[in-house]
């Protein structure tokens, strides 16, 4: 299992290997910053499968597309644009053909892009374990957690300037 996160102190984006090994041993016992002095054990009795997130512990994890949002929102852009030429030029086939052609994109995305669980309080991603069981993105936990972000932040002191 591969952990992406960003550091807690410096907001450093760290990749580590946490997956064990063949033996029974784990690739690493600690998550550790290379930017800065920031890190964390993790828990001896761990699987290869997370319950709780290994950066922050929260309990709350949900499964997207390991796909980047601006690349798929730059796909319907373009889709949209060409479509719109197609369809100003009066050639309505090549505006549906070139409409088409971009749901057939997306639908190969979806289909072969693989699963990611994010965790909803740090934004920690664990590529190589989500499965069809993992809950979907809540907007309702999602909200509940940016809400606790801003009131965390409003009561921690900024450094003078």
């Amino acid at each position: 299992m591969q952990v992406e996160f960003a550091c807690p102190v410096c907001e450093h984006v760290c990749r580590l290997d946490v997956s064990s090994q063949g033996d029974g041993k784990a690739a690493t016992d600690r998550l550790e910053c290379p930017a800065c002095d920031w890190g964390r054990d993790l828990p001896a009795e761990r699987t290869d499968r997370p319950t709780d997130c290994l950066v922050c512990g929260c309990d709350d994890l949900w499964r997207q597309k390991d796909f980047p949002h601006a690349i798929g929102l730059m796909l319907v852009a373009v889709g949209a644009v060409l479509s719109t030429i197609a369809w100003a030029y009066h050639e309505p086939v090549w505006a549906l053909g070139i409409l088409l052609a971009f749901a057939a994109i997306d639908l190969l995305l979806f289909t072969f892009v693989s699963d990611v669980l994010v965790c909803y309080r740090c934004g920690a991603r664990y590529r190589g374990v989500a499965s069809e069981s993992d809950p979907v993105y809540d907007h309702e936990l999602g909200e509940r957690y940016r809400q606790e972000a801003i009131r965390l932040s409003e009561k921690s002191p900024t450094p003078p300037s």
